[in-house]
């Protein structure tokens, strides 16, 4: 019985190589479909890689409130945008001094300039650092950490001190390299800021790097970045995440009243909660998801179609080697296996062939996106049995149609 499937495989392969033309042409249909849907598919993956580490490390616990840029209604079939106004720092502050909910930690933000040039020594960065005002709860409710130095603490915040911390990039490859960077001096703008921690590495999103930022005292940031309609963030964590829909409420009741909105008028901020943040996400790549599998299944089915076609073009062409077998005392199920198992050969090495394409053209795209890559053993998981399943439906009519020739018709076939 062994003998007789080593057999059948070495007729299968050699009936491949004879028509190489063919199977090379057959075998990059079957790919194509396998290159779009492995390639999307981790193109996707990369993507929900990134978003879920920025937004992971913020915790289940915290809520944000922001202003939304706008918000679209209807009205008689014409669409209204709605700006929402900016959240000021009266605003802001008027919110931490109110909102007291027990066991919760809120802290003010904003970005000063995403431009800033800043100076060690002799040398300096190009103007492309982020500047962001901070206060003492800012880094543990943002989810970053500082493994080498310190965070801000309250005595920082309220003395205003100019201390300074620094994104990773500023060590790994910037003005700090090779050197300790904590207790080194650097100036913005004039400024000297002392450097008293390093942030964590975060890497990118979408080319934007989240290492290439300073933070200082949110009252520093305030008086060497005065511009008008500056936009805070208010960020707050609950220590007991059981209580965060009553926070939220609490709130948003707090923000109401700070802007002074009667109850039938509708919120005109946004907050935002960050396992809310995720599971946007988990839902947008769920949608990426079945649109690469649509997409794939189209290419594939087509694949399909065109590997059935090649096996019954060859069922043709070797009909009379199909009635020497049989005369010789092949029997039906030899000959179904035989075609079979070319069929299934084909599918295979289109596969593999469609895997490391996609594979590539995943890599690449995450690469000039500055996405987190990692190898997408589901799509090959996928593909694998995609191929296979292709292989079963391309490959049984044309094996069964070998297997049921009448030999002696065969043998007269010119």
């Amino acid at each position: 019985m062994l003998g007789l499937f080593s057999e059948n495989i070495k007729i299968a392969a050699g009936s491949i190589r004879t028509q190489l033309l063919r199977t090379t042409l057959t075998v990059l249909i079957i790919a194509l479909g396998i290159w779009a849907l492995v390639g999307i598919l981790t193109v996707v993956s990369a993507l929900e890689n990134t978003l879920s580490k920025n937004f992971a490390s913020m915790g289940s616990n915290t809520f944000n409130i922001n202003q939304y840029e706008f918000t679209s209604k209807r009205n008689g079939g014409n669409e209204i945008q709605k700006v929402n106004p900016i959240i000021s720092y009266p605003e802001a502050k008027a919110f931490k001094e109110n909102f007291q909910f027990p066991s919760t930690n809120t802290s003010l933000s904003f970005n000063a300039t995403s431009t800033a040039e800043v100076k060690f020594e002799n040398e300096k960065t190009d103007p492309e650092i982020s500047v962001v005002g901070v206060d003492e709860f800012f880094i543990p409710n943002s989810g970053l950490e500082v493994p080498d130095g310190r965070i801000f603490n309250k005595f920082d915040i309220d003395n205003n001190t100019y201390n300074c911390i620094v994104g990773s990039d500023f060590v790994s490859k910037g003005l700090l390299k090779d050197i300790n960077p904590v207790g080194k001096i650097l100036s913005v703008r004039g400024a000297k800021f002392k450097v008293i921690g390093v942030l964590k590495e975060k890497g990118s999103t979408f080319g934007n790097s989240q290492d290439l930022r300073m933070l200082i005292p949110i009252q520093v940031a305030r008086s060497i970045f005065s511009k008008p309609n500056i936009n805070y963030t208010i960020s707050s964590m609950v220590q007991n995440k059981e209580f965060l829909e009553s926070a939220i409420e609490q709130a948003t009741l707090t923000m109401r009243q700070i802007r002074k909105l009667n109850p039938v008028q509708e919120n005109n901020f946004g907050i935002s909660r960050s396992d809310d943040l995720i599971q946007r996400i988990a839902e947008t790549t769920g949608v990426l998801n079945i649109s690469a599998w649509v997409i794939g299944i189209i290419t594939i089915f087509g694949s399909s179609i065109a590997l059935m076609n090649i096996m019954l073009v060859s069922v043709t062409e070797r009909t009379r080697e199909i009635g020497v077998r049989k005369a010789l005392g092949a029997k039906r199920n030899t000959i179904a296996f035989q075609f079979f198992i070319e069929t299934l050969i084909i599918g295979q090495l289109g596969g593999i062939v469609g895997i490391i394409l996609g594979i590539l053209t995943g890599y690449l795209i995450a690469l000039s996106l500055s996405f987190t890559f990692a190898i997408p053993w589901l799509a090959i998981m996928a593909a694998f049995i995609t191929t296979f399943a292709v292989a079963v439906f391309s490959g049984s009519y044309p094996a069964l149609k070998a297997s049921r020739l009448d030999p002696i018709e065969a043998l007269r076939y010119e």
